[in-house]
């Protein structure tokens, strides 16, 4: 891949100029690797794809930011201008989907496409950075799980993700970590120093919140759902433990209202056939349903549906689920450990992830007390309410000035 014609191909390529390239106004210039960004219905907008595409918008709206915006050739963004706002979009011609070719565009070609569009500082939103790249940078540290749950990752992702989040944090001016907890784990594992580590909470999508109950049931009726269901939502994988709640699920159902079935939702990860094994061994594949992936057009309805919501996960960086379905108006269930305490605070029931005997009974006050549920849906609003996309890209605009301005 030669730089002088990956620096033709974008400037030919490029997106929608807007307020950032005209604007007067003395502004820092920020390139944002958003090559994970893909805007679709498919698996690959979930996680960090979400926290990119959802960090647009209102960063650009930022007084002190002039945002441009690095995506893949294979990316859709909306041609909403509402939507991306002032944003400059700069598409490459380049597969970066594809991870070999992404790796090498951020350390190969990046310095090239930061400097054609004269980029002053440069944000990597998923635990990696150019190695040789000279601008102050910015990385974003979603998670360690990658350290604390090796065997949950296949060897090549576990070997990269270890790699670059060192060589990152070394490189960077400031890290940016999306809950204080991530913030402690990048001490205790990798021994940086907090005090060059801001923590950024996520945001909510909008579209996250109660449906109206014609839509409710009518999207029931369409899926077939049962009347009562206790939902998770996200990937099948061993880190969210989705074992032990099968197993609190085989061992509450009888005294659970009748009728109620466990519904995983979620595309399968890595070593997901676990969770079908045991569920054929205790019996219940005519109990738990697994629509497989589901688009985010059509999340709000699936929490809006759901009795209550489990999420047992061992192992969080934030943990949106919980609060997606909080704002829907859902009752939660979720384990006591990592993020999710900082996430989810008194607005949800928090039991040990190793406890489904625990599990077993706090999803079942929930399906037995109207009072209960009634106070967690309320108490779980107000508490998703707290958090936004706006505030999250604030706090970041702040992060960059900091690391600008930091003297190495």
């Amino acid at each position: 891949m030669d730089v002088d014609a990956h620096r033709r191909a974008i400037r030919a390529t490029g997106g929608r100029v807007g307020r950032g390239l005209t604007d007067m106004t003395r502004r820092l210039r920020v390139g944002l690797s958003a090559h994970l960004a893909s805007w679709g219905t498919t698996y690959r907008s979930a996680g960090v794809s979400r926290y990119v595409q959802n960090l647009i918008p209102p960063l650009s709206r930022e007084p002190s930011v002039d945002l441009i915006a690095f995506v893949g050739g294979d990316a859709t963004p909306p041609d909403d201008t509402a939507d991306l706002d002032t944003a400059t979009i700069i598409r490459t011609t380049l597969p970066t989907h594809r991870p070999f070719v992404r790796i090498a565009w951020e350390q190969a070609l990046s310095g090239a496409a930061c400097a054609a569009y004269g980029v002053e500082l440069y944000h990597g939103p998923a635990y990696a950075l150019p190695i040789a790249g000279r601008r102050p940078m910015v990385v974003t540290v979603h998670d360690l799980s990658f350290e604390r749950h090796p065997a949950m990752f296949n060897r090549g992702n576990r070997l990269y993700l270890r790699l670059m989040t060192r060589l990152a944090a070394r490189k960077a001016r400031r890290i940016i970590a999306v809950s204080e907890f991530t913030r402690d784990e990048l001490r205790a594992t990798l021994g940086v120093p907090p005090d060059r580590v801001d923590v950024v909470h996520n945001g909510i999508d909008t579209r996250f919140r109660p449906g109206a109950r014609d839509e409710v049931e009518a999207f029931r009726t369409a899926k077939s759902l049962p009347d009562r269901f206790v939902l998770y939502l996200g990937t099948l994988e061993p880190r969210k433990n989705l074992v032990t709640l099968v197993r609190a699920f085989a061992r509450g159902r009888s005294e659970w209202p009748e009728g109620t079935a466990l519904v995983l939702a979620g595309g399968p990860g890595w070593q997901y056939q676990a969770i079908l094994a045991e569920i054929d061994r205790l019996g219940l594949r005519d109990r738990v349903i697994m629509p497989g992936y589901v688009n985010l057009d059509e999340q709000p309805l699936w929490y809006s549906a759901a009795a209550a919501f489990a999420y047992p996960s061992r192992y969080e960086g934030f943990g949106l689920p919980p609060l997606e379905a909080m704002a829907c108006g859902t009752p939660v269930v979720c384990a006591n450990e990592s993020s999710l305490p900082e996430v989810v605070g008194d607005a949800a029931i928090q039991v040990a992830p190793t406890d489904e005997v625990g599990m077993a009974r706090a999803i079942g006050s929930i399906l037995r007390d109207d009072d209960l549920r009634r106070r967690l849906s309320e108490a779980g609003r107000d508490r998703a309410a707290r958090f936004s996309w706006t505030a999250a890209a604030a706090a970041t605009a702040r992060v960059y000035e900091r690391a600008f301005e930091a003297k190495r």
